[in-house]
């Protein structure tokens, strides 16, 4: 959904419709109402949705007669990727820039401003029923309108998944979104639960899930270093190579057989890359943590039936012939 093909005098009140009817009840005024602009959509997550907003700055107040009119009973947690914000609710207050995470809850009070100098605002927003969560409401309360930094632990990991989740979502199957939203949950708690010091109160699926993202994370932030084995990871998350074999069984692959298929996927991805043709088969092997080009020149056969030189000669040949047409 988008102001950009309406006049630009009734962008910004269609924009708090929207709001309104796809989010929650809530006081939106701009300082510059005639140049607003803003987009919005919401994916499915089985209980829960993720919605993307892109918006000229505004302010957004809800209160007490508003959360009687309607109220979707959630708590919502963004992820800030442009610009700044600031919100105030349960006598908390903050104010978090591109990169940062904060969470909210729709039945009580809040008021979020957005300067105008700090340029459109682009977020990622999971909306949570409240009675999902697994931590305790007092609990909870505490995080209400408090910075959490995203680029560290569990916060990293959530907001990686939540990018993930805007760039990709519209890709999966129903199925795979409604699992994508447990995983969604489960990280939202992990990441909340970290910075309350109550990690050791959550459930042990929450836990268990929380723990195998911090290790495919790790995984994807280290599959060029050719040192790369179930001992490294295993060491990484003070488990042992045995609970960490484990916890792959449950997943249906080995933690060997994952390496190796991320290695190949992003091998493939490069051999495929247009700006890349003038490096080496060999360099690209090395790149992705490959011991050497015959081991994984043997890999790629195995599993794409073709050599990757002959891959990349393919892919060449096929974008040739797009551009022909």
């Amino acid at each position: 959904m988008s102001t950009g093909e309406l006049p630009a005098g009734e962008r910004f009140d269609w924009y708090s419709d929207i709001v309104a009817r796809e989010v929650m009840p809530a006081a939106l005024s701009s300082e510059r109402p005639a140049e607003f602009q803003g987009e919005a959509a919401v994916l499915g997550l089985g209980e829960i949705r993720a919605s993307r907003f892109s918006l000229s700055p505004l302010r957004s107040r809800r209160t007490a007669a508003m959360i009687r009119r309607g109220d979707p009973e959630q708590y919502q947690l963004a992820f800030l990727r442009k610009g700044a914000t600031s919100l105030s609710q349960h006598r908390n207050e903050c104010t978090i820039a591109a990169g940062d995470l904060m969470l909210w809850d729709t039945s009580r009070p809040s008021d979020n401003r957005m300067p105008a100098a700090g340029g459109q605002v682009q977020a990622t927003i999971l909306l949570m029923p409240r009675n999902i969560m697994p931590l305790r409401t007092q609990r909870l309360d505490q995080m209400l309108a408090r910075r959490i930094p995203g680029d560290r632990g569990m916060a990293s990991i959530l907001a990686s998944f939540m990018t993930s989740l805007e760039d990709h979502g519209a890709e999966c199957t129903p199925e795979e979104l409604h699992r994508l939203g447990m995983v969604a949950v489960d990280l939202a708690t992990a990441c909340l639960a970290q910075h309350l010091n109550a990690e050791d109160r959550l459930p042990a699926e929450v836990r268990t899930q929380a723990l195998m993202q911090r290790i495919h994370a790790f995984i994807e932030h280290n599959l060029g270093d050719p040192e790369l084995n179930p001992s490294a990871v295993a060491a990484h998350h003070n488990i042992s190579v045995r609970t960490l074999h484990q916890l792959f069984h449950v997943q249906g692959e080995s933690v060997h057989a994952r390496i190796r298929r991320r290695r190949l996927e992003q091998c493939r991805t490069d051999l495929a890359h247009p700006g890349l043709r003038g490096r080496p088969v060999s360099s690209i092997a090395a790149r992705w943590g490959f011991s050497g080009p015959v081991v994984f020149s043997r890999s790629f056969r195995e599993v794409y039936g073709i050599s990757p030189t002959d891959f990349r000669a393919l892919s060449v040949k096929d974008l040739c012939t797009e551009r022909s047409e």
